[in-house]
């Protein structure tokens, strides 16, 4: 993937970049390559949001159909499905008869359409062959398979799955460290990082931020003797049709919070509206007035191409069992950036953070290991993190470069055809809450409904179909096609779906819901 400064010199070069690229209306189905995607990648980073609908009109004029027919998300899956980012044949997708779907509207022995990759990612076809090496090797071997497991000896089980993940998050390895859960993770970095003294005493949030990121922070400044109410600092949307955060909003709340910051702390990729943070722009804020900020990346590793060292990111945490598909509970991921590695900062010590050299040594002299590792805690779960090894294989076979471009099809062709289909046909009944610029969003679309009532009936009316995706509360449907299986027929195959819920819906008229 491209890697860019923020000086003068590269953003003048990153718009020369832009000018040799791609020309996206004069784009083939057949030139959409791996180059392609990379390049549409950088071009929306830097602004180019039209490129991606250019591309999808560009193919469905190609085809000479419209943009709703679904003789272009074959023709499409048929040229895409051939390139390293689409790695479908490689997951288990379930079928509809496994899910809650109703026989008399669906066909049972279809595969599922599974768009919630943002709530639990699908298995790899080879996790359960590591798995069971392992467990083969626990049967066989006893505690020896600390010393001559299948894949490695189990006491070195994390190191398979470190150079993988850094390339994940676009960190150093040294960077990175799997270990723990979420929300554990965000606890160490505080430890470490949440360091009031004198005035400098708040934290600064999103004000609907998941609410264990939430607890962290509230419990944290509690262990220093602080009061919530007066040291965090929620950021708000405007309200009225802003209803996601604006950049220049955040970075102001960081210039009016000055020296009482100590922390900056936000989802990379909201979970509820799907919007993506400029974590390049935000970080250097924090750091503007002397904050560190920390990142929960849970809704953005393997969904959007990250540059935690790039942008200076002092700290992040992420969930593998979204997008990572590392299975439920699966492994935490952990980021502290080289500048602060061997600073002595405060952290939480376990025999795991000891030298690997002289951890068996039991001595009570504390000699941390370099970098990230010197925050572990305890051995690692060796069956978590061979099923996380098992999804990283499928992400090394491509990039994350690559599988944006491919994501920012998936998502803009999905925007495209609820403008068109449902959002036309229901404009009272529901809204996209995601940001339509590209480079503000992951692959997460939330639908929002004018009423929870609309929403669970019409959730109710996907799953009969074996739709897959999830109900937030009140008023929220999350659809998610996650760039590594999800497909352009997926896509169409939900809207079309969408629209026949609606139309069963007591939020249809009449006439329509006599049509359904």
């Amino acid at each position: 993937g491209l890697q860019w400064g923020s000086s003068v010199a590269q953003a003048a070069q990153r718009r020369g970049l832009c000018r040799r690229g791609i020309a996206t209306a004069a784009m083939t189905i057949a030139a959409l390559d791996s180059a392609a995607l990379r390049d549409l990648a950088a071009r929306q980073q830097n602004g180019a949001a039209a490129d991606v609908l250019e591309v999808l009109r560009a193919a469905a004029a190609e085809k000479g159909v419209g943009l709703d027919a679904e003789a272009l998300p074959a023709a499409l899956d048929a040229q895409l499905s051939a390139l390293p980012s689409s790695q479908r044949a490689a997951f288990c997708i379930p079928k509809k008869r496994t899910m809650p779907t109703d026989p008399k509207v669906a066909n049972l022995d279809d595969d599922s359409v599974y768009l919630v990759g943002n709530s639990l990612g699908l298995q790899p076809r080879k996790t359960r062959e590591y798995v069971n090496a392992e467990l083969d090797s626990w049967s066989e071997l006893g505690v020896n398979g600390h010393f001559s497991g299948r894949k490695t000896e189990w006491l070195a089980i994390d190191e398979l799955v470190m150079d993988g993940t850094a390339a994940v998050v676009g960190a150093l390895p040294s960077e990175v460290a799997n270990m723990n859960s979420l929300t554990m993770n965000l606890h160490l970095l505080l430890i470490s990082f949440y360091r009031p003294k004198g005035s400098r005493t708040k934290i600064l949030y999103e004000a609907d931020a998941f609410g264990s990121d939430f607890f962290a922070f509230e419990s944290q400044v509690r262990l220093h003797g602080l009061d919530p109410a007066e040291a965090l600092v929620p950021v708000r949307a405007r309200g009225g049709s802003d209803e996601t955060l604006r950049t220049e909003d955040i970075v102001k709340a960081i210039k009016d919070a000055g020296d009482s910051l100590a922390v900056v702390c936000f989802g990379t990729v909201q979970y509820y509206t799907g919007q993506y943070f400029d974590v390049e722009t935000i970080t250097a804020a924090a750091h503007s007035v002397g904050a560190a900020a920390i990142w929960d990346c849970a809704h953005a590793v393997g969904n959007v191409d990250l540059k935690l060292h790039d942008w200076g990111v002092d700290g992040a945490c992420w969930c593998s069992y979204k997008y990572l598909n590392a299975g439920p509970g699966g492994i935490g991921g952990f980021f502290v950036h080289e500048k602060h590695h061997g600073k002595n900062l405060n952290l939480l010590a376990g025999w795991w953070g000891q030298k690997k050299s002289t951890r068996f040594n039991m001595s009570h002299i504390w000699q941390p290991e370099e970098g990230a590792s010197a925050w572990r805690l305890s051995n690692p779960p060796v069956l978590q993190t061979v099923s996380l090894l098992a999804s990283l294989e499928l992400f090394g076979k491509s990039s994350m470069a690559e599988l944006r471009g491919r994501s920012l099809l998936l998502t803009g062709y999905l925007e495209l055809l609820l403008q068109q289909g449902p959002l036309a046909e229901f404009p009272d009944v529901l809204s996209i809450l995601t940001p339509s610029e590209p480079r503000a969003r992951g692959c997460q679309l939330s639908i929002k409904f004018a009423t929870s009532k609309g929403s669970e009936e019409t959730f109710a009316g996907l799953e009969r179909r074996g739709i897959v995706v999830d109900h937030r509360k009140p008023n929220v449907i999350r659809v998610a096609p996650a760039p590594l299986y999800s497909t352009f027929m997926d896509v169409f195959l939900f809207v079309r779906a969408l629209g026949e819920a609606l139309r069963e819906t007591g939020e249809a008229p009449p006439a329509k819901r006599a049509k359904a």
